[in-house]
């Protein structure tokens, strides 16, 4: 079995996303003021000394260029269905990038979209400036400005990017970042990078901002009619920061506000009735139209082509706003490797569960035929799908369900951290607790009762072991996502940047406070989000 070298397999470079760029790359995006302008008093700034030296022990390496476009486009996801969305490039996923642990990420981002826009890196612990939040690590990249994220690139892994503005990551705005490793100990002959996402822009005229707009009214009686108190209406925080809901966010409200039935913004997409053992019950908010594997629906699949007997690496991405996917390849068994980008002690496995935002790394060694690689959306009894060929038969269909996915599939609760990456035993110095709270009633998803406030932080000491205890008090699971770090799961657990917590159960989660700056920690259901299910721990000066 040879150990393949992906820059070799999937081409030498970084691959360039979008057909253009701006001349002018102003320095802050056009915008008016910095985000430490109106920081409290006490705590690190996002460009402080304390950064830049954090960024310095990072060593930056060789620099890798990349330019990108944030565009209108339309979107082909197969079958003879072609959607107008926003997107990186005219690609979905947008093209994906590839570093090395080790160096400089350089990264131009051209605006072209109508409203501004942002690049979060999920999952990188990198210097807080680049993080990508409008008014609070950044200013907005303005429309018709662009802006240069540069950064060292340190821990390999599969990771992912897209905005931090409203509800922009649930159109075409993401895109694998792939950051391999110098010392690869893994041997394969092929890599598969696999994004799952669910599907609602530009159809029958839906938007995002619309199905938020819908949602934020809540269900209390199912009464559609006005606000539902301190969650409801369209005062939910969104944009992260940013001074004014989006012109965008406002007009799918009004329309959204004076009738429940099809409109330009597109027919209701509340959904009722998704139910999951796994996910505690509740499995969420939104009805899609689609669920995808790289872009394309189920009745039009990618397939992936390989030789009886290779070993394939599947990197898996679930890039989706409101669904869990539940991940199987048909007659194989999955030996997880890594999550969140950390390797695992490994385990082998006939599905597993990805909440949004989670990425895991499997080996398959393959058999000869065709087979269905199926990502079911837990509890909404649809699915996405792609197919692995490495001999002759006939495709499976879009509906197809294998055996492996009728178990109870593998979550992070069932891994333990490979011990290179560990975190040494030693007792929390600080416990921030962080109860959620909310409901699809009045659709008032908040942290500690208080919606996201850029001002509201929970403060941490640089070298401090911090435990994170997050308490579900909601009927919903969230996935609850840091920034810029990585907690260790309870009893030798993996290491995670982003979690599920179950509804009425607590999660205690433990990282050290090595990376100084402003940090969010999160729902990464879109829509609770934006809701208000957002916080920040910073440093302090």
């Amino acid at each position: 079995m040879r150990n393949t070298t992906r820059r070799a397999v999937l081409g030498a470079g970084i691959a360039t996303a979008g057909s253009g760029l701006l001349a002018a790359c102003s320095k802050d995006g056009g915008s008016s003021a910095a985000p430490s302008d109106a920081a409290p008093a006490g705590y690190v700034s996002p460009d402080g000394p304390e950064v830049a030296a954090a960024e310095a022990r990072r060593r930056p390496g060789p620099v890798r260029e990349v330019r990108l476009t944030a565009t209108a486009a339309a979107l082909d996801l197969g079958a003879g269905r072609t959607v107008r969305s926003w997107a990186y490039g005219d690609a979905l996923p947008g093209k994906e990038i590839r570093v090395t642990a080790g160096d400089t990420l350089a990264l131009t981002l051209a605006n072209h979209l109508p409203e501004p826009t942002s690049v979060h890196w999920h999952g990188l612990a990198l210097r807080n400036d680049m993080d990508g939040v409008p008014g609070l690590t950044q200013p907005a990249v303005r429309a018709g400005a662009s802006r240069q994220y540069r950064f060292a690139v340190a821990h390999p892994g599969t990771y992912w990017l897209h905005p931090h503005a409203g509800t922009q990551q649930d159109r075409g705005l993401y895109a694998p970042l792939i950051v391999e490793d110098p010392k690869e100990p893994l041997a394969y002959d092929k890599e598969w990078v696999v994004v799952l996402d669910d599907w609602v822009d530009g159809v029958d005229g839906s938007t995002p901002d619309a199905v938020l707009a819908e949602l934020s009214r809540g269900m209390g009686g199912m009464d559609h009619g006005g606000g539902t108190g301190h969650g409801g209406g369209m005062d939910h925080g969104g944009g992260h920061g940013m001074t004014h809901t989006s012109a965008s966010s406002k007009g799918a409200a009004a329309r959204q506000a004076s009738t429940a039935s099809p409109s330009p913004a597109g027919p209701p997409r509340m959904l009722m009735g998704a139910t999951s053992d796994v996910l505690g019950g509740d499995a969420g908010d939104v009805a899609y139209p689609h669920y995808l594997v790289n872009g394309r629906v189920p009745e039009d699949p990618q397939t992936f082509t390989a030789r009886p007997g290779d070993r394939v690496r599947i990197r898996l991405i679930n890039a989706g706003g409101d669904t869990a996917f539940r991940v199987a390849l048909g007659d194989h068994r999955m030996t997880v490797t890594h999550t969140d980008g950390f390797p695992v002690e490994h385990v082998q496995t006939d599905a597993l569960l990805l909440g949004m935002g989670e990425r895991y790394d499997v080996l398959v060694e393959v058999k000869d035929g065709v087979f269905p690689l199926t990502a079911l959306a837990e509890g909404k009894k649809r699915s996405a799908l792609a197919v692995l060929r490495t001999g002759g038969g006939t495709a499976p269909g879009a509906d197809v369900r294998p055996r492996e996915l009728e178990g109870t599939p593998l979550t992070a609760a069932a891994l333990k951290a490979d011990r290179a990456v560990a975190l040494a035993d030693r007792r929390p110095d600080r416990t921030v607790t962080l109860r959620l709270s909310g409901s699809m009633a009045k659709y008032d998803w908040a942290i500690n009762g208080r919606k996201y406030a850029p001002a509201q932080r929970y403060p941490v000491g640089a070298g401090e072991r911090v435990r994170l205890v997050f308490v579900n008090d909601t009927d919903m699971w969230h996935p609850m996502h840091l920034h810029g770090h990585t907690f260790a799961l309870p009893g030798g657990g993996p290491r995670k940047d982003t979690a599920i917590v179950l509804p009425g159960k607590r999660l205690e989660a433990d990282f050290d406070a090595d990376n100084p700056g402003l940090w969010m920690i999160h729902c990464h259901n879109v829509y609770h989000a934006e809701a208000g299910m957002m916080t920040v721990l910073g440093y302090r000066g």
